[in-house]
Parts: structure tokens; C-alpha cells; sequence
């Protein structure tokens, strides 16, 4: 069926004065008078046959008419825009920018990418790194390295990685001071994430323990949180409170004795860990290297597992 698409000059035209109410405005933006901008948007009515805005002497007004088709443009515009941003990046750059916890890169990601340049000289990985439980965000990064629980979304490709898993560990000198059971530790500061509150919460019903509360006060002083779990180890190592974080970004500490597990007891996470990004790009070069990549490092590395 013949596809029924009025000028494209005529719907660019439309879609800058709907979004800024204002021929005047949508004229400026688009480099031509606003004259041609009154005249475009006259044949697209024409064409359409009704009304998309109430004029007035000081601004525009979209009709009902109007207002149902500016979305469907609004969107259409968006994505020319995007598929344009692509291609211009995939024929102009060679790099990767990859989205990350910042406690991935800096504990796991980081000290093995090395062997990734290596055998892929031309390809430059740079890393988008955050704080915080976040989205994958495809506006900012080619491919992102997420832990989540919901990969639903039919407009990305997730590719699983690996199981996600919590250890509690403390420092060794932490561990002496009477902790054996985990109830033991109602009498010790819970190092936590305010954007993960809920971790300890899943290992509590892991050990199958019926309340878990640490101290709110310790010396005196409010236990801190954290925005990730990089700040939360090292006040782990540092002796100032027992920590939860994922199994494989602790591995080290624990095989260097900075840090020690006081109970053999793993919480396993909802979901697990996953490469992601637009579905449309998953065929990739770059994208697939570095994805067979991850998929080796995490099959060589047994704390991963």
C-alpha cells in the first residue's frame, strides 16, 4: 500500500512551530521566513484537509487536529535523528563507548582491558561510568554493562552474562570481633548503598533470618551510606562496617585478605548481569567483538561464575 507522506518540508515545518508555538520561532529555527513557514503549514492543511492550529496575533495554538498529529511527527523527527547521529558515528569514529557501574570498571573491567586492545587496536573503548543504579541510556553510549532484572523492553538486545550473587564481607580484624552467626549482626554498622537499600533485604532472606537490623550509631556517630559500592568496600576495608556487594567485584580483597566473608552464605540477585544495547545495532563490528570479549573474560575468570 502507497504510503501516504505530505511534504517533508511541509511536516518540518509543522512539527518546529507545534513544539515551539510560534511561526516566528519555528522560521528562525529553520532558516527560512515566516511567510514560507504560514505557506507550508496552508498546503498541509490543504492536503490534509482541516485545521492544525488557531491563529492569533501573538502566538499559535494547535486544534485537535493538530495536537494528534504533532506526536506521530515529533517521534518520526526523533528518530531520523538518531538513525542520523548513528550512522554519522558508526562511518566517522572508532571507538566504543561503553556505559558501566563505576565500581565494574574500576574493580574487574579496567584492570583486564588490556587484552581487549590488544587484539583490537582499532577499536578505542572509552567508558561512561555512574554512581548509581541506572538504565541503560542509548543517547550516551554505544553498549552498556547492566545488572537488572527486566529485559523485556523489545526495542534492545541483552545479552546475559553471568548470574548475580551478594557476599557480606568486613575486614578480617572486623571479623574477630564476635561475628559467627548472622544475627550477630545487630551489633555491627551495615554499610549500605541508598540506591541499593534493598540488597540486604535479599540476603537477609537468603540466610533465612527473620530481621536484620545494624547499628544506626556507631561511636556515637550516624553509620554512612553510599552511592556505590567502590566507597562502600573500602569503608569495609577500612574496618568501619560490615559490606554487601556483588561477589565478583570483591574477589580480590578477599584473596589478598583485606577483606573476609564471616558467613558462606551468597544471596542470589534478581536478574543477573547483561551486555545491552539498541536491537537495531547489536549486529555491530564493534559491538559483537566486544561482547565475544566479555563473554571470554567472564568464562576465564572463576569468580565470575
Amino acid at each position: 500500500m502507497r504510503r501516504q507522506i505530505p511534504s517533508l518540508t511541509a511536516l518540518r515545518a509543522f512539527e518546529a512551530a507545534a513544539r515551539l508555538s510560534s511561526f516566528r520561532a519555528a522560521a528562525e529555527e529553520l532558516s527560512i521566513t515566516q511567510s514560507a513557514v504560514s505557506h507550508q503549514i496552508a498546503g498541509l492543511e490543504e492536503r490534509l484537509g482541516t485545521a492544525l492550529f488557531h491563529r492569533t496575533a501573538r502566538r499559535v495554538e494547535l486544534t485537535e487536529a493538530g495536537a494528534l498529529y504533532y506526536p506521530f511527527l515529533r517521534d518520526a523527527f526523533d528518530r531520523i535523528s538518531q538513525g542520523t547521529d548513528l550512522v554519522l558515528r558508526v562511518a566517522t569514529t572508532d571507538d566504543l563507548m561503553v556505559q558501566v557501574y563505576v565500581t565494574v570498571a574500576a574493580r574487574w573491567l579496567i584492570p583486564r582491558l588490556h587484552h581487549f586492545q590488544a587484539v583490537n587496536p582499532d577499536i578505542l573503548v572509552r567508558f561512561n561510568t555512574s554512581h548509581f543504579y541506572w538504565h541503560f541510556d542509548p543517547s550516551t553510549a554505544d553498549l552498556g554493562m547492566v545488572c537488572t532484572d527486566d529485559t523485556g523492553d523489545p526495542s534492545y538486545h541483552f545479552t546475559f552474562l553471568a548470574p548475580a550473587r551478594l557476599e557480606v564481607v568486613c575486614s578480617p580484624a572486623l571479623a574477630k570481633k564476635g561475628l559467627k552467626r548472622p544475627a550477630d549482626l545487630a551489633d555491627h554498622a551495615l554499610l549500605q548503598l541508598f540506591n541499593k537499600e534493598e540488597d540486604w533485604e535479599v540476603w537477609r532472606a537468603a540466610a533465612g533470618i527473620p530481621h536484620l537490623k545494624g547499628r544506626s550509631h556507631l561511636n556515637g556517630r550516624a553509620v554512612p551510606k553510599f552511592d556505590s559500592y567502590l566507597l562502600a568496600l573500602a569503608a569495609a576495608i577500612d574496618g568501619q562496617g560490615v559490606a554487601l556487594a556483588p561477589h565478583f567485584l570483591v574477589a580480590e580483597d578477599l584473596k589478598s585478605g583485606r577483606l573476609v566473608r564471616p558467613f558462606n552464605i551468597s544471596a542470589k540477585q534478581p536478574g543477573g548481569w547483561y551486555l545491552v544495547c539498541r536491537k537495531e545495532r547489536a549486529q555491530e563490528p564493534r559491538i559483537q567483538r566486544f561482547t565475544a570479549w566479555m563473554q571470554e573474560q567472564i568464562a576465564q575468570d572463576p569468580d565470575f561464575i
